[in-house]
């Protein structure tokens, strides 16, 4: 009877499938920034309440936050092109509507996401902001620019560093839905690998100690960065003022040296 489980084979492939972890982070990070920066825009335009463009965002938000990532993800895959084809025909340009790299499907379709959820995420920091430090950094004649800059997103970010830091895990894994736009990360590779020898679980239990190795790294970098930023806080932090000895009032001569005189 030959093995239903072979150990061997799941330490032969992890090497394998490690070589295309720099497609899972290249795919991480780029959607991460990507989201961060539309979060923070999304945030202030729902906080200020721009006209028009605030009803339309929310409907971005609530139809990303109430559609499967995947579904997402064919929608944009199918959706992209049909733009193109529409731009050829009204603007008489020449795209390459065949040519088009399935890593940008996939960059779309999780920065948008991750926007989406970062949204909500920012926005709620950003409110938790204490006021009392934006009116005193106003009345000190500093610019909108600059209280944002140095007093509202180093703040927001803080508050927000946890929640963020989940989104950047669920983010991570994500990244194994790439597969459907024909990019070739970890899980793409595992079903080449497993469509060669039919050994599926022992591929897919690489792939998931893979996944669950990289989700600890994240959880104690994030946790390490917390920290860091809770100690320069608490440096940064003004001393309370020391106390006065009120006995030394009452009893001024018990402070004398022995051996000296008061004048």
């Amino acid at each position: 009877m030959a093995k239903v489980f072979d150990p061997q084979l799941v330490l032969r492939d992890i090497p394998k499938l490690l070589a295309y972890l720099p497609e899972t982070l290249l795919i991480t990070i780029i959607s991460l920034v990507i989201g961060l920066i539309l979060g923070l825009g999304i945030a202030m335009v729902k906080i200020h309440r721009v006209p028009v463009l605030d009803r339309l965002l929310a409907i971005f938000v609530s139809f990303t936050r109430g559609t499967p990532i995947l579904v997402q993800l064919y929608v944009t895959y199918y959706g992209i092109p049909i733009v193109l084809q529409y731009a050829n025909y009204y603007w008489g340009t020449h795209l390459n509507v065949n040519n088009v790299p399935g890593l940008l499907f996939v960059l779309v379709t999780f920065s948008l996401n991750e926007a989406a959820y970062n949204s909500e995420n920012i926005r709620g920091a950003l409110q938790a902001v204490d006021a009392g430090e934006i009116e005193a950094a106003t009345a000190l004649g500093e610019t909108q620019w600059q209280i944002l800059r140095r007093i509202i997103v180093p703040e927001a970010f803080v508050i927000a560093l946890p929640t963020l830091g989940n989104a950047l895990i669920s983010l991570m894994k994500n990244t194994s839905l790439a597969f459907v736009a024909s990019v070739v990360e970890m899980t793409a590779r595992g079903q080449i690998i497993a469509g060669n020898d039919y050994r599926y679980f022992e591929v897919y239990l690489a792939l998931a100690i893979i996944y669950w190795g990289l989700t600890i790294i994240t959880e104690q970098l994030i946790r390490l960065v917390e920290k860091r930023i809770t100690r320069f806080q608490q440096q940064q932090a003004p001393q309370p003022a020391k106390k006065v000895n009120f006995n030394l009032l009452k009893h001024p001569a018990s402070v004398v040296k022995r051996g000296e005189t008061l004048d």
